[in-house]
């Protein structure tokens, strides 16, 4: 599958325009880490996009990536692949544990990405001047950490060999490459 079949499907299943943010913004994310760890970038990235294809249609367990895999298996992706999108959902992970590198950026990545994205939806300047140590302050706020669970954050950064300052700047950093295509870009500003 190609990066151009894999938008389409998403495009396809996934009508939540913050469903399809929060695909790109773990594709850049999964394609910064496959980059760092020498890996292959668009595997990588292929994971990051299609991981929650179907959440929009089921998004409560045990269901949820069910589907997406038996559709992604049927498309020709291979095992591994289904099996690091599977593996990224908490339900899943007796029969998919983490114990490759690929499962371990996926679920490391998901749910940071997902919280640094809702912070930019509220205002998309913010993207630019997020900092590991303002991100680490927000997710203290209930009102932006609700269903982000910082210890799955703590732990996808021990997964991956960083401290949680380093995995929140690398992602903050694959983030902001890819900002206009999020539409998270901050606004122009005024004219003179």
């Amino acid at each position: 599958m190609t990066r151009t079949e894999a938008l389409a499907l998403l495009h396809e299943w996934v009508h939540s325009e913050s469903l399809r943010k929060h695909a790109l913004a773990v594709e850049a994310a999964m394609r910064h880490y496959a980059r760092r760890f020498q890996e292959d970038e668009e595997r990588w990235g292929l994971v990051g996009l299609l991981h929650d294809l179907d959440y929009e249609r089921f998004p409560e367990p045990p269901h949820h990536t069910r589907e997406a895999a038996r559709v992604l298996r049927q498309r020709g992706l291979d095992e591994e692949l289904v099996g690091a999108i599977l593996s990224h959902a908490r339900w899943n992970r007796d029969e998919y544990p983490l114990d490759r590198p690929l499962r371990r950026a996926l679920f490391a990545v998901d749910e940071l990405c997902g919280f640094l994205t809702a912070v930019a939806y509220v205002r998309p300047e913010r993207l630019q001047g997020l900092t590991p140590a303002s991100v680490r302050k927000k997710l203290k706020q209930k009102s932006f950490a609700a269903g982000v669970s910082r210890e799955d954050i703590e732990q996808g950064a021990a997964g991956l060999g960083l401290t949680l300052d380093e995995h929140i700047a690398e992602v903050i950093a694959a983030m902001q490459s890819v900002a206009a295509e999020l539409g998270l870009a901050a606004p122009p500003g005024p004219t003179a």
